[in-house]
C-alpha cells in the first residue's frame, strides 16, 4: 500500500554500524531517498540502511565519516584526523560516484566534484538515509555507486537539548538545539561549535615522493561552528518549509603550497507540499548549495580562493492511481557556477531533468520502474533508466532483485582547470544488477544482497611525457562485484549483537589490477550490554589489505580496531557518555603516508528536556 504515513517493526533499518538496542523497535520508518516518496523500507527494491537521531547519539560519533565508515557497503579514505579531506567509495565505485543531499537539496564541490563530508556537523543531523545502488533514473548525473541524503534537525515536539564533550588532541563540542511547535507552525535551531589541536596528518616517512610531498612535522588543527533552523508552517491546505544548515571554519593541513583553508559548507531550501484532491500532491523546491575554500598559509605563494554554487529547482508530482499503484513524474533544473581566482574556461553549466515512475503492489509481488532523460549543456543528452522487482516470501522474508544504469557528468575541474582539464570528456556511464533478501523476527533481524555494476568511460588521470602534463581522458572500463551482509540480534532484554561481512572484488579490466583503496573484505562488529542506568558496547571494525595506486605497487596493510562505548543515564534529563577509539592503538593508514589515529578518548555530557 502505498501512503504518507506507514508504520512497521523492523530492527535492522536502524540498527547497523550504529550501536542497537537490546529489545525489538517499533517506529514509523518511511524511506524517502530510494524513490523519491513516502516507501516502508522493508518495502523498498534496493539495499538500504536508515539512521535515526537516537541511533546517531548512541554512535557516539564526533564527526560525519566516522559514522558512515561503520555501515555496510562504505569504505573510507581519510587523509588524517578532524577536518581532513575524505573519500568515500560505495560499493567500490569512485569517491565522486556517490549523489548526496541535504534535505534534498544536492550538495558539492563543482570544482573537485565531491562532498566536503568532514565539514558537515553531526550534531545537526537528523536522519540519514543511505540507498546502495544505481539512482540516476530519479536523481541524474553522479547516483552511480548510491545516494546519501542527510535531514537535518527536526522534532514533531517541543524540546531543547545541549552537550558538552572534551578529549585527546585537546578537542572539545559544544552543541546545543531548541526546538517547538504550535498548532499549525514547527520550528528548529541548533549549533555546534568544535575544536581539536590535532596530530600530524601527513606521516614523517614522507620524503616528498607521496601523500602531501613534504614534511611538516606539526600538529594540523581544525575550528568549525554550525547552525541549522528549520521552519514549518501548515496554511491549509498548502504546507511550506524552510531550512538551512551553515558550517565554517579553519583546518590546518600539511602541503608543498599553501597548508591552511578556510571553509564555508552552506546549504538553504524552500519547499512547498499542495495536496490535489485525496489522490495527487504536488512538491515544489528552491535550492542553493555552497562550497567555499580560500587556501592560504605560506606568505611566499598567493592564495588560492574556490566559490561554487548550484542552485536548484525541483517539482514533483504524485498520483495514487489506486491502493496499489502510484505514478510520478517531475522536472530538476540544476546550475552550477564558479568563482575563483583560477581562469576556468567556463564558469557556469546547466542541466535541465525530466523523469517518471511507476510504482505498483500487486502482493506478494512489488513492482517499480523509472527513466530520466538530462540536457546538460556540456555534453548534451542522457537517458537513464531502472527496473526493480520485489516478491514477499512470508510476512517474515521479503526479496528484490533491479537493474539501472546511471552516469557521472565531468567535474569542472575534469574539463576547465587551466593546464589540465579536457573540454571533450564524455560522462562516465555505468549499468549495475542486483538481487537481495532481507528478513526480520521478534528479535532478528538480517539482509542480504549481491551485486555487479560496470563502469565505461571512466576518466583516468594520464601523463604526456611530451609535454611533461597530466591530463584526464574517458579511457578505463572496471567492474565491481561484491556481496553485502548484516545482522542484528536481540539475545535478551540485557544484550545484543550485530555484524556485517562485505566482500568486493573492484578491478580494472584493461589492467587486470585492484581500483585503489578498495579492500576485498570488510568486518564490522559491535555487541551491547544493558546494566540498569549503564550501556556498554564494544564494537570493531577489520579490513583486509589493499593498494593505495592504480599500477598496485603500494600495498596498504589490513588492520583491525576496536572501540568502547560507555553510557549513564543519571535521570530522564541528564546522559554522561564515554568513548575510547582505537582501545588497542593499532598504527595503520587508509591513504599513504596519512596515519589514522591513534589511541583516543572522547567524554561528553549530555541533557535533554
Amino acid at each position: 500500500m502505498f501512503s504518507f504515513q506507514t508504520r512497521f517493526s523492523l530492527l535492522f533499518c536502524v540498527g547497523f554500524g550504529a550501536g542497537v538496542q537490546a529489545q525489538p523497535i517499533v517506529l514509523p520508518e518511511i524511506l524517502i531517498t530510494a524513490n523519491r516518496t513516502s516507501r516502508a523500507v522493508d518495502q523498498t527494491i534496493a539495499a538500504v540502511t536508515v539512521l535515526d537521531r537516537p541511533a546517531i547519539e548512541r554512535s557516539q560519533a564526533i564527526d560525519l565519516p566516522s559514522l558512515l565508515k561503520t555501515l555496510p557497503g562504505i569504505q573510507i579514505s581519510r587523509n588524517g584526523g578532524s577536518g581532513q579531506n575524505n573519500s568515500i567509495f560505495m560499493r567500490g565505485q569512485e569517491s565522486d560516484h556517490v549523489l548526496v543531499l541535504i534535505d534534498g537539496v544536492k550538495v558539492g564541490s563543482a570544482t573537485a566534484g565531491l562532498t566536503a563530508w568532514q565539514f558537515l556537523p553531526l550534531s545537526q543531523i537528523e536522519r540519514i538515509e543511505v540507498i546502495r545502488g544505481p539512482r540516476a533514473s530519479l536523481y541524474g548525473s553522479e547516483a552511480v555507486g548510491g545516494v546519501i541524503q542527510l535531514f537535518t534537525r527536526r522534532t514533531g515536539e517541543k524540546n531543547q537539548t545541549f552537550s558538552v564533550g572534551i578529549g585527546s588532541e585537546q578537542t572539545a563540542q559544544l552543541t546545543a538545539n531548541y526546538a517547538n511547535l504550535t498548532e499549525r507552525t514547527q520550528y528548529q535551531i541548533g549549533l555546534e561549535h568544535t575544536q581539536t589541536a590535532g596530530y600530524n596528518a601527513c606521516s614523517t616517512r614522507n620524503q616528498g615522493i607521496g601523500g602531501c610531498f613534504t614534511i611538516e612535522p606539526d600538529n594540523d588543527a581544525h575550528r568549525q561552528h554550525a547552525l541549522s533552523a528549520q521552519v514549518k508552517h501548515e496554511f491549509d491546505p498548502l504546507t511550506v518549509s524552510a531550512q538551512v544548515l551553515r558550517s565554517q571554519g579553519r583546518t590546518d593541513y600539511d602541503s608543498s603550497f599553501n597548508n591552511q583553508v578556510d571553509f564555508v559548507q552552506q546549504v538553504i531550501g524552500i519547499s512547498a507540499e499542495i495536496p490535489f484532491h485525496d489522490h495527487q500532491i504536488s512538491r515544489l523546491q528552491l535550492g542553493e548549495s555552497r562550497d567555499e575554500a580560500e587556501n592560504f598559509g605560506r606568505a611566499e605563494l598567493p592564495k588560492n580562493q574556490y566559490d561554487t554554487r548550484l542552485y536548484t529547482f525541483s517539482w514533483q508530482h504524485d498520483w495514487t492511481l489506486s491502493a496499489a499503484q502510484l505514478a510520478t513524474f517531475g522536472y530538476d533544473f540544476h546550475r552550477a557556477t564558479i568563482d575563483s581566482d583560477s581562469p576556468y574556461a567556463m564558469t557556469r553549466r546547466d542541466n535541465h531533468g525530466v523523469f517518471a515512475q511507476y510504482q505498483v503492489d500487486f502482493q506478494p509481488l512489488h513492482f517499480q520502474i523509472s527513466g530520466r532523460f538530462d540536457d546538460n549543456e556540456q555534453f548534451g543528452d542522457y537517458w537513464t533508466g531502472h527496473l526493480g522487482l520485489g516478491y514477499e516470501w512470508s510476512p517474515m522474508i521479503r526479496g528484490f532483485a533491479s537493474w539501472g544504469r546511471a552516469f557521472k557528468a565531468p567535474s569542472f575541474n575534469e574539463l576547465y582547470f587551466p593546464h589540465f582539464g579536457n573540454p571533450h570528456l564524455e560522462p562516465e556511464q555505468a549499468q549495475s544488477w542486483e538481487v537481495g533478501l532481507r528478513g526480520h523476527y521478534a528479535a532478528f533481524a538480517w539482509e542480504l544482497s549481491g551485486f555487479y555494476t560496470e563502469t565505461t568511460q571512466l576518466i583516468a588521470t594520464y601523463f604526456d611525457a611530451n609535454t611533461g602534463a597530466f591530463f584526464p581522458k574517458n579511457i578505463a572500463e572496471t567492474t565491481a562485484k561484491g556481496i553485502e551482509f548484516a545482522a542484528t540480534w536481540a539475545l535478551s532484554p540485557r544484550w545484543s549483537l550485530e555484524g556485517q561481512i562485505d566482500v568486493l572484488r573492484a578491478e580494472d579490466q584493461q589492467t587486470g589490477l585492484d581500483l585503489p583503496r578498495r579492500a576485498d573484505y570488510t568486518g564490522r562488529f559491535g555487541v551491547t550490554g544493558h546494566f540498569d542506568r549503564w550501556q556498554i558496547t564494544t564494537q570493531g571494525i577489520a579490513q583486509s589489505a589493499r593498494h593505495d595506486d592504480v599500477l598496485n605497487q603500494v600495498h596498504l596493510p589490513g588492520y583491525l580496531t576496536l572501540d568502547l562505548l560507555t553510557e549513564y543515564r543519571w535521570s530522564s534529563e541528564w546522559t554522561f557518555k564515554g568513548r575510547l577509539s582505537n582501545l588497542l592503538d593499532k598504527d595503520y593508514e587508509e591513504a599513504r603516508y596519512f596515519p589514522a589515529q591513534g589511541r583516543a578518548i572522547f567524554l561528553s555530557v549530555h541533557y535533554r528536556q
